[in-house]
């Protein structure tokens, strides 16, 4: 098996010389479209989207647009006419889209950057114009406001928000849409005369066609390379970039905590800004000064029984916005930062004799967070991130009322750099650096790694590659013990054809045992090797009776690093369409993978006890309606088969989702979403392990056995998600969850080398069963560009029953979830934006 390893990697190189070679039959590029964009000598146009100044009729048109989707190819019918004009301040755009009538043009209410089913038009632009990086602003004839960042690293990043301004008007059966883009939203060269990447898109919901002005052609690899030239544009200088967003919040929590002497209400207020400073024409820095990140949404908690963490999504804006250079090989997990002390668990037994916890904080506190970010007009992206985190501190109270502080995370600085190059040919080069510096002994963590992109000039075949070492030094938290995985590093060559209706990928990667990026980043395993096999077979036009069709084939085959031994090999495949006339999407995915040897279920040192998975079969088919009905929804259905493996029934697992939408009106909309997954006789460690002061448990820890359980898992959830939207400016959303997962144990075995089982009395009961509740409402309101209010509503809940409070029936888990406590929490937070250039101009 290592032997296939090696060869495979021998035969990369071989690869990359034949496809590189294979470059003459492709088609040749289509001109490239400019737009000459017009200086205004007089007033700049007023924003009504009447654009009936004359210097609008001076500027040169696009037009012409040709369809990506759903048929890409055919130039559109009903036209649109977009042109550009710029001054020493902003760029301004007027675009008329023609249509047959009022009732052509969906037009729902959303939040910002929420797409419904509406139309909506687009610019794009790449200032820099490296056809790597850009920019997006968008807005429907309902006024509601898009923009988005793109970048090889974060694809399409909807986080991202700019301060800009629009209007739009319904005219006859057309729409107009007027944007002024100060040049303070973007970033671009000190040269005289500019050259920017451009592009302009217009939805047309009513027949779920996508136009674009510069073709965009799919089965080509990349996006910004497909778009057209903006010129014209002379003389202009980049203004002070200086803005400060000042918030005040006030929090109302309370939790019925039912003890004498314990308060339920509390309240607080808090304060800090954030700033936005452009330090020349190519870098900004975005601080975070004293932040609150009280009012994100709240995380879907699920129960864990697999020996990795859960990672969950970021929904803190500073952490989301502007990272696509930081995010460059995926080496940075934002939750890290103000994540929970490391010393959460065992400030419980720091106790004294005759002392309790009365305050244990769940996450770290910021003190600051700092981006700096740009590109230069050569190419040279840059990006610095630093942030700082407090000492944090469990209170303990003992039977007199004296309280005392226990440490439960030291102060912490979490640093990232990065070197991004772009090169010809949509390729590049980049180094990242993250390392995290504790006080005092607790160990620093610093991990550093070089990726690659080379790509032909056709951009038809590519080369990639990625080295990362880690490194770790200094003592555990609370601990006199070194730190353990002190050194490793990652290596990865893949080599493939990225363009066309036929791809293919070919890769091997190593982790070694001692790799370790997890202080800023997220591995869920690492000694590994592995070899994969991509290959993808799309037609991209209309045949038959369906849109276009999509499928794929993936060979994988896994080894353990030290010691090299076999873990697992398995084929996977799948495929989805839609169709023409219904534009109902239907697909499937399936795979076959052989017995597996886990190395890590085991929860201890890796090498010689694996649980051994028998081989098995999986798929999953899925359907999508169309989300232009008021009545669509979203069904799949899922199935996995095991071998028998012997000593016990057939392992099996099941499940089905179901998610209907409602549409009330273009401003009242519903979601629900139902899934449901059982997975019988699944065998896995038991949870929670073995007691040593449990009766039962005590000989099997005391030989360091490892428990094994037969068991059953069934998980519910249940979403609801109601929004109305009063106008574009204006929204109110709410969100309830209800999570339910219990887990019955048929009998249990323990865990003998090389994978063996050997079936044991264990009577102890350990069943379990896992409960979240939470309610998210939130009402925003932008009552000025970059100026918000947000009133914020959160309640939730979460417990663990065990043994016999566990219970599989959903009612019961429900109804116990409705009677325990709750905690509730009121916020009020006010956001407001300062514009140095808007404050200049009023004081003159």
């Amino acid at each position: 098996m290592l032997r296939a390893g090696l060869l495979l990697l021998a035969g990369l190189s071989c690869m990359l010389s034949s496809a590189l070679a294979q470059t003459a039959a492709s088609p040749a590029p289509a001109a490239v479209r400019q737009l000459q964009a017009v200086r205004i000598t007089t007033a700049a146009p007023k924003l009504d989207a009447l654009l009936d100044e004359a210097v609008w009729q001076q500027a040169p048109v696009a037009t012409d647009f040709i369809q990506n989707r759903p048929n890409p190819g055919p130039h559109e019918k009903h036209p649109t006419e977009v042109r550009i004009l710029y001054d020493d301040a902003a760029l301004y755009v007027g675009a008329i889209m023609h249509d047959v009538s009022l009732d052509s043009i969906p037009r729902e209410l959303g939040a910002r950057d929420d797409i419904g089913n509406t139309d909506f038009f687009g610019i794009f632009l790449d200032t820099y114009h490296d056809k790597l990086n850009g920019y997006g602003f968008f807005v429907t004839p309902s006024g509601v406001q898009m923009d988005a960042r793109y970048s090889p690293a974060g694809g399409e990043d909807f986080n991202w928000n700019a301060v800009w301004e629009s209007r739009t008007a319904l005219r006859g059966t057309d729409w107009v849409a007027e944007l002024r883009i100060p040049y303070s939203a973007i970033r671009f060269s000190t040269q005289q005369e500019q050259v920017w990447g451009l592009n302009f898109m217009r939805n047309r919901q009513i027949l779920r066609q996508g136009f674009f002005w510069s073709e965009v052609k799919p089965e080509v690899n990349g996006f910004l390379n497909q778009w057209g030239e903006l010129v014209g544009i002379r003389d202009i200088k980049a203004p002070l970039r200086l803005s400060f967003t000042p918030y005040i919040s006030t929090y109302v929590n309370h939790y019925p905590y039912k003890q004498q002497g314990v308060r339920n209400t509390s309240t607080s207020v808090n304060g800090g800004a954030d700033v936005k400073w452009g330090i020349n024409e190519s870098f900004t820095l975005d601080a975070t000064l004293v932040p609150d990140f009280g009012q994100t949404v709240s995380d879907n908690r699920v129960l864990n029984l697999t020996p990795f963490e859960v990672q969950y999504n970021e929904n803190r804006q500073f952490f989301t916005e502007g990272t696509e250079l930081f995010n460059k090989g995926n080496l940075f997990y934002s939750r890290r930062v103000g994540a929970q002390p490391m010393g959460f668990y065992d400030a419980e037994g720091q106790l004294k004799p005759g002392e309790r916890l009365v305050q244990n904080p769940g996450e770290s506190r910021l003190l600051n967070a700092t981006k700096i970010s740009g590109r230069t007009s050569k190419g040279l992206g840059v990006g610095l991130f630093n942030a700082v985190a407090a000492n944090m501190y469990a209170t303990a109270e003992d039977e007199q009322g004296e309280q005392r502080r226990i440490l439960t995370q030291p102060l912490a600085n979490y640093n990232i750099f990065v070197l991004d190059q772009s090169l010809k040919n949509n390729s590049y080069v980049s180094l990242i650096n993250t390392n995290v510096t504790r006080q005092g002994s607790t160990y620093d963590a610093n991990v550093t790694g070089g990726l690659f992109r080379l790509a032909n000039k056709k951009n038809s075949y590519a080369v990639d590659g990625q080295v990362v070492y880690s490194r770790r030094r200094g003592q555990y938290f609370n601990s006199d013990t070194e730190v353990g995985d002190q050194d490793g590093y990652k290596y990865l060559l893949g080599v493939g054809k990225i363009s066309g209706g036929f791809t293919w990928r070919l890769s091997q990667g190593i982790e070694s045992n001692g790799y370790n990026p997890n202080d800023l980043g997220i591995l869920f395993s690492n000694n590994s090797i592995s070899q994969v096999a991509e290959l993808n077979f799309n037609r991209f036009k209309p045949f038959w009776k369906v849109n276009n069709a999509y499928s794929y084939l993936v060979l994988e085959h896994r080894l353990l690093y030290r010691p090299t031994a076999y873990t697992s090999a398995g084929a996977y495949f799948g495929g989805n369409t839609t169709f023409t006339k219904s534009f109902i999407t239907v697909g499937f995915n399936g795979d076959y993978t052989a017995q597996a040897h886990d190395y890590f279920e085991p929860r201890t040192e890796i090498g010689t006890y694996y649980v051994r998975f028998p081989a098995n079969v999986g798929g999953n088919g899925f359907i999508s309606t169309d989300y232009r009905k008021k009545l669509a929804f979203d069904l799949s259905t899922a199935g996995r088969w095991f071998q028998r493996d012997g000593i016990r029934p057939r392992r099996t697992g099941y499940g089905v989702s179901l998610s209907p939408r409602y549409r009330v009106s273009n401003q009242l909309s519903f979601r629900y979403n139902f899934e449901w997954n059982t997975r019988p006789n699944q065998v896995g460690y038991v949870n929670g392990g073995l007691d040593p002061d449990q009766f039962q448990d005590g000989p099997l820890a005391a030989a360091g056995q490892i428990l094994l359980g037969r068991r059953r898992v069934m998980t519910y959830v249940n979403t609801i998600t109601g929004t109305y939207t009063f106008n574009n400016r204006m929204s109110f959303n709410i969100r309830t969850r209800h999570y339910t997962s219990s887990v019955h144990y048929y009998d249990f075995t323990v865990l003998r080398p090389q994978g063996q089982e050997l079936k044991v009395d264990y009577r102890r009961n350990r069943d379990n069963a896992f409960n979240a509740f939470n309610v998210d409402a939130n009402f925003s309101w932008w009552f000025a560009p970059g100026s918000q209010v947000n009133v914020v509503w959160k309640n939730a809940l979460s417990n663990e029953l065990l043994a016999e409070e566990s219970t599989p029936l959903y009612f019961d888990n429900l109804s116990r979830t409705i009677n325990t406590p709750h905690s509730n929490s009121l916020s009020v937070k006010v956001l407001y934006f300062l514009d140095y250039l808007t404050l200049r101009k009023r004081r003159a």
